[in-house]
């Protein structure tokens, strides 16, 4: 039967909710070979699927395993997901935040692979720090203080982490109809009311343009409409990194600052306007003006802070990082590179400097490798921005200093300055409800 299948979707056919049922399974039950499902894989990567095939796809994966109910906790529970970025640290300081006005956050988050950054990564660079949560673990939490970000347990989703781990050796995780497969059967699992996407696009994004991401979001927002879910998406630009720090502790210090009320503009404005949307969604606030003005208040009054403080703890994380940042993972040396020319940031390159914190050891290749929580890169400079030559543009955080030269050389190739000013893009392009 499996020939058949894979035959029919080579062919552009339909698959039936029968046939996406006993593909799932099979996999998932080790009756059908890895092959046979790469080859499916690759049909779906250059056919496609409907918005049915969708939809089915995404609740036979998110059946698969265990669904957490959350049903005894008071109140409108909302997550938020991102299609994964570089320096995109958003989460870490979003659900402490919104849980302080009120609204349940469950967060079910993974680790970074290729370019991309984890949040759970960044969270395990706190001394202490448990990701690894059981089930009942979270709700407890959840019960406590409305807030808790762990990993996927290996009871939840086990069709999406089989086939997320094939897709990824088989180049066919750009397919939009897998990615909103996976992304949303895991977050359905989560027993939440409400989610809210940032789907990204851009030289630093996995979805390359504008109207890619939206068509992602758009299927996203449908598949959550059809399983009674409310579901918001915003679509933002990733051509530039998030905020000044990239890599695992850096990053965390970049959240904290946030959540004083410091920080770069463009991650306050994200984390703000995602929050806001999650507060409206959770009926805290009616609009999105009401909702940013309990935001800022939690700030302010330093409660958003004190549930950061508290999810640290209860995740048997060292407090004290809040204000001691020293006690964070850092590197001997900080190599600054400097602009050899005056003019005009004129390029960012994204992709690279994700890929030169994984170089760093600050990400993965493959999913066993350790991560270096200390090294990363603080940039200075913005796309439109003015430089002269000897400005900062960046410090790079790193343990050999006799790799310095080298490291310099391979960083300045992702910052280009040029004679004319280029007009930066907004960060938030649109957002499908």
């Amino acid at each position: 039967m499996m020939i058949d299948i894979i035959r029919k979707k080579r062919n552009g056919e339909t698959l039936t909710p029968e046939e996406i049922d006993f593909v799932i399974n099979g996999f998932v039950n080790n009756t059908i070979p890895d092959y046979q499902v790469s080859a499916l894989l690759m049909a779906i990567y250059f056919n496609g699927m409907n918005d049915e095939e969708t939809t089915r796809f995404t609740t036979t994966m998110m059946n698969s395993g265990d669904i957490v109910n959350l049903s005894d906790i008071a109140g409108f529970k909302v997550d938020k997901h991102s299609t994964g970025g570089v320096g995109d640290k958003i989460s870490i300081p979003l659900a402490p935040l919104v849980a302080s006005a009120g609204v349940t956050v469950p967060m079910v988050s993974g680790r970074g692979l290729g370019h991309t950054g984890g949040t759970l990564d960044k969270l395990e660079s706190i001394p202490g720090m448990r990701t690894n949560l059981k089930i009942e673990e979270f709700t407890n939490q959840l019960h406590r203080i409305g807030v808790a970000i762990m990993g996927q347990t290996a009871e939840m989703n086990p069709a999406d982490k089989k086939m997320y781990a094939l897709r990824d050796v088989t180049a066919t995780v750009e397919s939009i109809p897998l990615i909103t497969a996976s992304i949303m059967s895991k977050k359905m699992a989560e027993g939440i009311d409400g989610l809210v996407l940032d789907v990204k696009f851009g030289n630093g994004a996995f979805m390359k343009t504008v109207n890619n991401a939206r068509i992602l979001a758009e299927k996203m927002v449908n598949i959550g409409s059809s399983m009674n879910k409310q579901v918001t998406a915003f679509i933002t630009n990733m051509n530039q990194p998030l905020g000044e720090k990239i890599g695992n502790a850096l990053e965390i210090k970049e959240s904290i600052d946030i959540l004083k009320g410091k920080g770069p503009e463009d991650v306050k404005e994200l984390v703000l306007q995602l929050g806001a949307e999650m507060l409206v969604l959770g009926k805290v606030a009616s609009t999105t003006e009401e909702a940013l003005k309990i935001l800022k208040s939690k700030i302010a009054n330093g409660e958003a802070l004190k549930k950061f403080t508290s999810m640290i703890e209860m995740q048997g994380g060292n407090p004290a990082i809040i204000d001691n940042d020293a006690l964070l993972p850092h590197t001997p040396y900080i190599l600054q590179v400097q602009a050899e020319r005056d003019g005009f940031i004129t390029e960012i390159d994204t992709f690279g400097i994700g890929n030169f914190i994984v170089h760093l050891g600050g990400g993965r290749k493959t999913i066993n490798d350790t991560i270096d929580y200390a090294v990363g890169v603080e940039i200075f400079k913005k796309l439109g921005m003015r430089v002269d030559k000897g400005d900062t543009l960046a410090n790079i955080h790193i343990n050999n200093i006799e790799e310095g030269e080298r490291l310099e050389t391979m960083f300045r190739q992702y910052i280009k300055i040029g004679d004319e000013a280029v007009n930066s893009s907004p960060l938030i392009e649109d957002i499908i409800k």
